[in-house]
């Protein structure tokens, strides 16, 4: 398998004047020391407004901060948010190829819409629309990547008039394109358009066989209608991440930020919100100390219901021994994962802490798993290869305009005065 690490940048209150400065400053040193140990992938979100949550705005930004300092990893949209709303899909084009020329040739493209009231109600988004507008705006990005000169497009949400959108990206026809899923739904719609799957939910192997099984199966079926210009036939599935040679040390460094990520990520959807006086970590402390005195409390992350406060906080797969981390990762491979993306920056979890579980996890886990997987990934390719083909066969793709059909720019003369 292939491994990635993903960065909300989760900034929890209080904070101090240099509290989001080290916290991109720890991240980009995760990175760096990332690549030097062999991980494949540096995965970043882009969110809006999500104080404690996200301070991940502006990705294209601080991926390029990555690129530059990194010479191996793969720098990836995890996701970009493409809705004209947010970006207009020209300058996704733009941040999109200029990145991968920074990167030479690393980007990745993940393509997202956005959840919550605070993102989808500030850019005034309808969310019954949202999927419809991403796919849509994902699409036409493609082309904008792929042709020259781009023929335009007019839409109820933006328009273009035909223009050579620039730069282009190194990777042909255009980096790899990646899509969020939280269900079987999503898994099926990136299946569907060819889409790479980044699952930003915690499964256990037998889900994750599941989702892999209906995934693969759409990639070989007539569904698949590429929405790119190349089906990216990958599956990544997000987990926790925290290793100690004692697991009990290993949870008391990293549940509390896993189990932070779990509770925001759904009071975020569900709860009622005060912009800039966002109380996240203070309710998920008060929420663990009426767990751990037994009490019941709704369980906004999971859509209601009561939290058992039985539940063990020691036991998230993904964080703990070594030996445990290696039967959690098989449990991932034998069920057709391609990649795992560990979420390692939740919560209040110390720099230091996550720079000792990469270094343990390359010395002891990595090389069991990286053993092998370039032959196992030239057979998947050739074994896809002609479902591929078809696939791209079954896409609707734009003929390039003749030099007679690109419209003149005329320039702008000024007005000539008349006589008298």
């Amino acid at each position: 398998m292939r491994f990635g690490m993903l960065y909300e940048l989760q900034l929890p209150k209080p904070w101090d004047e240099g509290s989001e400065q080290k916290l991109v400053d720890d991240a980009i040193e995760q990175c760096v020391l990332g690549d030097k140990l062999g991980i494949d992938y540096a995965w970043s979100v882009e969110h809006h407004f999500l104080e404690e949550y996200s301070h991940c705005s502006a990705s294209e930004v601080f991926l390029s901060a990555i690129a530059a300092k990194t010479e191996r990893i793969n720098i990836g949209f995890g996701i970009r948010q493409v809705i004209s709303n947010y970006n207009h899909p020209a300058r996704t084009a733009e941040a999109v190829g200029m990145l991968d020329l920074i990167s030479h040739g690393r980007c990745q493209f993940g393509i997202g819409e956005g959840a919550t009231r605070l993102e989808l109600g500030g850019f005034g988004i309808p969310a019954k629309r949202k999927r419809a507008m991403s796919l849509e705006a994902a699409r036409e990005i493609a082309d904008m990547m792929v042709m020259e000169p781009y023929p335009g497009y007019s839409c109820d949400d933006w328009s273009l008039p035909c223009r050579n959108v620039l730069p282009k990206p190194i990777q042909k026809p255009h980096p790899p394109m990646w899509m969020a899923c939280t269900n079987r739904d999503t898994i099926k719609v990136a299946a569907q358009n060819g889409l790479g799957v980044l699952a930003f939910s915690f499964l256990d192997p037998e889900e994750a066989k599941t989702w892999s099984k209906i995934y693969y199966d759409i990639i070989r079926s007539d569904e698949c209608v590429p929405l790119g210009h190349s089906v990216n036939a990958n599956i990544a599935m997000v987990s926790a991440f925290s290793l100690h040679d004692d697991h009990d040390e290993a949870a008391r460094r990293g549940e509390d930020g896993f189990r932070f990520f779990e509770y925001a990520v759904g009071a975020l959807v569900t709860d009622d919100v005060l912009p800039g006086r966002s109380e996240l970590w203070d309710k998920f402390q008060a929420r663990k100390a009426a767990r751990a005195a037994g009490q019941h409390v709704q369980d906004t992350a999971y859509g209601g219901g009561d939290v058992n406060p039985e539940r063990s906080m020691t036991r998230s797969p993904g964080i703990g021994t070594p030996a445990e981390f290696r039967q959690h990762m098989q449990g991932f491979a034998d069920s057709g994962v391609d990649q795992v993306i560990f979420l390692q920056q939740g919560g209040k979890n110390k720099h230091e802490h996550i720079c000792e579980s990469l270094e343990k996890f390359n010395a002891e886990v990595f090389d069991e798993f990286a053993e092998g997987r370039e032959a196992r990934e030239t057979r998947k390719a050739e074994e896809l290869a002609p479902y591929i083909e078809a696939a791209l066969a079954r896409r609707r793709t734009r003929a390039p305009l003749s030099d007679e059909e690109i419209d003149i720019v005329p320039a702008s003369r000024p007005k000539t005065q008349s006589a008298g």
